[in-house]
């Protein structure tokens, strides 16, 4: 198949699994070893078309995030609720500067890990939608900041392909007392900046394969995310919010073991 089929497949992949808690990136390491792609620059292109999917969360989002932005000078309210973004970046910003090189050249050629994560991570969804405290923050735009903090924490474990970053940190704000879908929202408003972190640096770190050849292949897959995520936010939400993390819980551990499955047996 030519390069823009592929393009498109991992497009679709990353569009569908960016915010419901599989790992998109895991997906996408596991679809292109399947695709018989080679590492490099296909690693390069799951990262970079992540961006398309977080604009997805923009224009969807954008008359509430555009008030916050306007309110900044004069409103303390939306003052804090940039510091709570802030303060749950952190982390991320932090560990992700000093291990990104380990992520990309261990992690990321590591198929067994990424399926072991997705099993291990649908047995936590499974459990922590049973047994998450009853919630106390409603609101994800009130977040208190210790709140935040734990959240920005939880998203640190998505560093690892097969943890899926929207699942980390909707578990990590069940299990301090925010509610499911504000969770999830947050997770949303924190991929934001996340993303974009990951977007810069590994375009600099991998500047050499972003070529006359390869850019086109990354716009491709950087608009069929956006396309596909624009439909799959609202989705999620409306699952996540009448059946809670259980049908993901599921599908990542079905997933995981098909996966293992087919490395062991193939």
């Amino acid at each position: 198949m030519p390069d823009w089929v592929y393009a498109v497949i991992l497009g679709v992949i990353e569009g569908l699994t960016e915010f419901i808690p599989v790992s998109s990136t895991g997906m996408m390491l596991l679809a292109k070893k399947a695709m018989g792609l080679p590492d490099g620059f296909w690693d390069t292109f799951a990262v970079m078309i992540q961006l398309g999917a977080i604009l997805a969360v923009v224009v969807l989002y954008f008359g509430k995030l555009w008030k916050q932005v306007i309110s900044l000078p004069s409103d303390p309210a939306a003052r804090k609720f940039a510091l709570t973004v802030i303060v749950a970046f952190i982390p991320s910003v932090v560990l992700g500067l000093l291990l990104h090189d380990f992520i990309k050249s261990v992690l990321f050629e590591t198929p067994q890990v990424q399926c072991i994560s997705l099993i291990l991570g649908g047995i936590v969804l499974l459990f922590i939608d049973r047994m998450a405290p009853r919630p106390t923050a409603h609101d994800p735009f009130k977040l208190p900041l210790t709140k935040a903090l734990a959240i920005g924490l939880f998203q640190v474990l998505a560093m690892m392909p097969g943890v899926s970053r929207s699942g980390a940190t909707i578990v990590g704000g069940m299990l301090f007392g925010v509610e499911k879908r504000a969770a999830a929202e947050f997770t949303f408003f924190l991929a934001i900046p996340t993303m974009l972190g990951a977007f810069v640096l590994d375009a600099w770190s991998s500047r050499d394969q972003l070529t006359g050849d390869t850019l086109p292949l990354i716009a491709i897959g950087f608009v069929v995310a956006f396309l596909v995520a624009i439909v799959v936010i609202r989705t999620m939400l409306a699952v996540v919010t009448s059946r809670g993390l259980a049908p993901f819980g599921w599908l990542r551990i079905a997933i995981g073991g098909i996966g293992l499955a087919l490395l062991t047996f193939a």
